[in-house]
């Protein structure tokens, strides 16, 4: 999922003063009711079902309502292909608010259940884990630069379990939300032609490519959903997982 997911002083509970972790793990916060962990978990799983939806109107939406789709799902591809279609301040204010509000629920879920959180996220595939790993031992080194330049999911989840200062965390992530904003737009102007050529091809294709995209992402959600491995069900088992671990307070 880019960007595709971290949250502020009314979720987290630690000083703003407290010193950033050496390193990607620490231990969590005091634990959280089992009714805040679900209104960090919530939005997460409505944010996948917007991403899905994207995805399956991505051809109508891209042509027709190019601010609707970036709403929806903002990778850089979509950023790109709405750039020059919308007035430059509906994109930069809404495609950074997409970009932004994963990052406050993924950094929550870091913050509050520390190494629990990123454990759960290495568990996602194998290929993942790996990944979660090389970025864990990467944050020790180098996290303010991994925040500034790809403040995705893994990253402001990673960023909140070493207990990164809200303010250092919330200052690099939204210049470098913004500044990837501004690339993705420097990028469609400078590719006009290029971007108006696949919206064109898009356009005529329409209704061919949207009846694709729907079985693409219908194959795809049930092929996770019947493994075990689609992410609705892993927020959920996340969910259940912490409160096995007693890391929940009664409400």
């Amino acid at each position: 999922m880019g960007h595709d997911a971290d949250t502020g002083d009314n979720t987290a509970t630690a000083d703003d003063d407290a010193a950033p972790a050496a390193a990607a793990t620490a231990a969590p916060a005091d634990p959280v009711s089992r009714r805040h962990l679900l209104l960090l978990v919530g939005p997460i799983i409505v944010l996948v079902i917007m991403s899905n939806v994207g995805n399956v109107l991505f051809a109508e939406l891209s042509t027709n309502r190019p601010l609707l789709l970036i709403a929806l799902s903002a990778p850089n591809r979509n950023l790109i292909l709405a750039s020059h279609q919308i007035p430059l301040a509906a994109y930069f204010i809404v495609g950074f608010v997409r970009l932004m509000i994963p990052d406050f629920f993924f950094y929550a879920l870091g913050y509050h259940y520390g190494d629990r959180s990123t454990r759960w996220m290495e568990r996602r595939t194998p290929s993942f884990g790996t990944m979660m790993r090389q970025l864990e031992t990467l944050f020790a080194k180098a996290g303010h630069i991994l925040v500034l330049i790809m403040p995705n999911n893994p990253v402001c989840l990673i960023a909140g379990a070493a207990r990164m200062r809200k303010s250092v965390f919330w200052t690099l992530n939204v210049v470098g939300t913004i500044g990837r904003l501004i690339i993705m737009w420097l990028i469609g102007e400078a590719f006009q032609s290029t971007v108006d050529t696949v919206l064109d091809f898009i356009s005529r294709y329409r209704v061919q490519l949207l009846l694709v995209s729907a079985l693409l992402v219908g194959f795809q959600v049930l092929w996770e959903w019947r493994s075990g491995n689609s992410e609705i069900q892993q927020l959920m088992e996340l969910e259940h997982e912490l409160e096995d671990e007693g890391s929940s307070v009664p409400d």
